[in-house]
């Protein structure tokens, strides 16, 4: 699913804040969110400041400060402004097809440059505002993405009750492992692997039913 680039999972950059035709506020927003991306990009978030911000979008920095407040408010709007689009999972006819082409989305927003994905995702350790707007834009993408077991499940190919957040989690899990924590060199063949994985696990079952204590219900409505 597209990370901040996201999946989705859509390249590696959040979608800008939906403009209105005229708008100023619409256009102030997107000129200063796109500036964020830069300048987290570039300098990561140590660097990043409300003052290089306005500086790059061309705006006065007291409208920053009045609207975003700080460096989290910037970041927790980027983030917000991520998830306000249409994206949807891919639909290839197959459980396998659809975590790979998931899964491919996901590993080109990892490894695009500058790292912007990377940088949001580490921003978020460092911004208590930016980790509440990194995991409500999770909790979205993760709903949208049920529709991706829903569709298993209708076609057969998986059990009734397969707990969608579960399997999500297994197949993509890999990637943030690999590519995040270890910083290996991405491989062609990573998401199809992960995918394939997963996808033979949730058939046999390992997803089906109630999640271990503690765990995360999934998003399937089947």
């Amino acid at each position: 699913m597209t990370t901040p680039a996201v999946p989705g999972p859509e390249g590696p950059r959040p979608a800008p804040a939906r403009r209105r035709p005229g708008g100023r506020t619409a256009r102030i927003r997107a000129q200063v969110l796109d500036a964020v991306l830069v300048e987290l990009g570039e300098h990561g978030y140590d660097g990043l400041t409300v003052d290089a911000v306005a500086a790059r979008a061309g705006v006065h920095r007291a409208t920053v400060y009045r609207r975003w407040g700080d460096v989290g408010g910037l970041l927790a709007d980027v983030l917000d402004a991520a998830g306000d689009d249409d994206w949807q999972p891919p639909d290839t006819g197959s459980l396998e097809g659809d975590l790979a082409a998931l899964n491919q989305e996901i590993q080109e927003a990892l490894t695009a440059r500058p790292p912007i994905v990377a940088a949001l995702i580490a921003a978020s350790f460092r911004s208590e505002k930016a980790a509440h707007a990194q995991q409500r834009f999770w909790e979205d993408r993760y709903a949208r993405c049920g529709t991706v077991v829903d569709r298993a499940v209708r076609r057969g190919e998986l059990p009734p009750q397969t707990d969608a957040r579960r399997l999500l989690v297994a197949a993509t899990a890999p990637l943030y492992h690999q590519l995040v924590l270890l910083r290996t060199p991405s491989d062609p063949r990573m998401p199809g692997d992960a995918a394939r994985a997963a996808a033979l696990a949730a058939a046999a079952g390992a997803f089906a039913g109630s999640p271990p204590a503690g765990g995360t219900r999934g998003a399937s409505r089947s």
